[in-house]
């Protein structure tokens, strides 16, 4: 399979071979469904739909409860499309099948991790951009320490020049942290442990691909 969907349960650390504590990541894999299986005849491209998590169905319309019926499951929460997966997949994705995480990754792995960033709201620029701000409070500077400073227009374009790094919303975005290492698995638990951060907030849902 090309990948899975999962949920960031939170972070721990494991000690290494040499004793080195290294920090991981929790992730709750599975188990998915194959809800479409598309392919270039009638698509136009190959590509595989997961569904992870239960939703119940008074709260799901009436197209998605038809929809998830013909792979013979219940409503779920996250729907995924897997693109251009390779051609060895091809036995695996029947519609109406479980995919659990050790049909994906085994120990050793390397994966990509999508999810979307904590949201910080509306910050300045210090925080969102790592600037020094305007620096020591002498000569009567006492509420500019987190300030911008100057932005280098004059009588010349007159105007804030669009793409200037300045205070704004924070977060909330699609991230892809790329090339972690897959630490263990505990397929009784349908958990992952993966080496290093994956962005997100706790419960927060994460696409893990190959």
């Amino acid at each position: 399979m090309p990948g899975i969907i999962g949920k960031k349960i939170g972070m721990t650390s494991i000690f290494g071979p040499d004793g080195e504590s290294i920090p991981c990541t929790v992730i709750e894999a599975g188990p998915c469904v194959v809800t479409q299986v598309k392919n270039e005849d009638t698509d136009g491209y190959r590509a595989v739909q997961l569904s992870f998590g239960e939703k119940k169905e008074k709260n799901t319309t009436k197209a998605a409860i038809g929809h998830f019926k013909k792979a013979n499951t219940t409503p779920k929460r996250n729907t995924v499309e897997f693109r251009d997966f390779r051609k060895e997949f091809d036995g695996m994705v029947e519609l109406g099948k479980e995919i659990r995480i050790q049909d994906v990754f085994v120990e050793g792995d390397f994966l990509d991790a999508v999810g979307t960033s904590k949201g910080r709201g509306f910050q300045g620029v210090v925080k969102r951009h790592g600037f020094a701000g305007v620096g020591g409070q002498t000569h009567g500077q006492h509420n500019r320490l987190r300030a911008p400073g100057s932005m280098g227009n004059a009588s010349f374009a007159s105007r804030v020049i669009k793409g200037k790094r300045l205070g704004g919303r924070m977060g909330s975005d699609r991230v892809k942290v790329m090339n972690l290492k897959v630490v263990k698995i505990m397929p009784d638990q349908n958990l992952i442990v993966i080496s290093g951060s994956v962005p997100g907030a706790k419960n927060s849902t994460v696409i893990l691909q190959k």
